[in-house]
This record gives structure tokens, sequence and C-alpha cells, in this order.
């Protein structure tokens, strides 16, 4: 339906944009192409429709959608707000750590929960409770400096083999 030229410069005008703006120029292509002007727009530009959608309801109503971003929110990365709880973490589970026991990777495995490193972040840091981040960030913050949470399988020692007894070999009889 639409020439290769065409699609190339209406993909290069909606990549300029960024939200509401992109969003409502999407939209205003779409009324363009007419009915089933979704549809084209995923076929011919890969767009998707949801996104389309929510630029001709800002388009139809003339409000503007906030994104769920965290940008969008505010929120700052936790290591603007506790620049050294990354140093605290690694010194609280340091002494809690060992490698894989069979040595067949180069992760440390910690035997202390998420929880517990909050907990000893207050106790022994002194970090206030309501500045210590969730359970969830700080297990992600310890996935990042490459320590797995999860009680280390001690190695088990192979069986032995069972060997034929004297008795077992000759009959009775």
């Amino acid at each position: 339906m639409l020439c290769e030229e065409m699609r190339e410069s209406i993909r290069k005008a909606a990549a300029s944009l960024k939200g509401h703006a992109r969003r409502v120029f999407m939209a205003g292509i779409v009324r363009g192409l007419g009915p089933g002007g979704q549809r084209v727009a995923q076929r011919e530009l890969g767009w998707n429709r949801d996104t389309v959608r929510k630029g001709e309801h800002e388009l139809r109503s003339g409000v503007e959608c906030v994104d769920g971003r965290r940008g969008a929110t505010g929120a700052k990365p936790i290591d603007a707000k506790l620049p050294n709880l990354r140093r605290d973490i690694r010194d609280l589970v340091e002494s809690q750590c060992q490698t894989d026991p069979r040595f067949e990777s180069e992760r440390l495995y910690c035997r202390l929960s998420a929880a517990r490193v909050s907990d000893l972040l207050v106790e022994k840091k002194g970090y206030a409770e309501v500045d210590v981040p969730s359970n969830e960030t700080i297990r992600k913050l310890l996935n990042a400096e490459g320590y797995t949470l999860r009680k280390v399988q001690k190695t088990k020692p192979k069986k032995r083999s069972p060997r034929p007894m004297r008795s077992s070999s000759k009959s009775t009889g």
C-alpha cells in the first residue's frame, strides 16, 4: 500500500519524536490511512497497535497519557540515593560467601538472604530502616555484584561400588 520511500520517511519522522508527540504523530498517520489503518501501520511500518491506540486516545481527548517509566516518576537509581550501599553490602556479604564446592562456576554463593542483608545494614552499618531499599533491590544488587543467594550444597562423597562377597558367588545346596 505504501511505497518504500514513504515508509522510510514516516519511520524516520516517528523515530525523531518521543513519548506523547510520537504517539500523536502515529495516530495522525493512521487516521490518514483510513479504515484498517492500525493494521496497515502494524504491517507496513512495524508500529505497535497498542501504542497507536494510546495515541488515538490522546488525539481524540487532547489529554496526554502519563507513561509508566521511571524517568516520569522522578525516581533516581539507588546508587544516587545511597552512594555507599554497594560497598556496605559487599562488606557484610564477603564473610558469608563461598565458591562453588565443585569449582564448576566462578559465582560466589551467599548464605544470607536479602532480608537478612537488609537487617544487617540497619544493625551493623547504621542505616535507618526507612532508608534501606526493598529486598528485591538488594537481591538485584547482589546479583549484579556476582553473588548468588542460595545455600551451597555440600559435595557428597561418591558411593563405593558394591563388591561381590565371597559367599554370594558360591551356591549353597
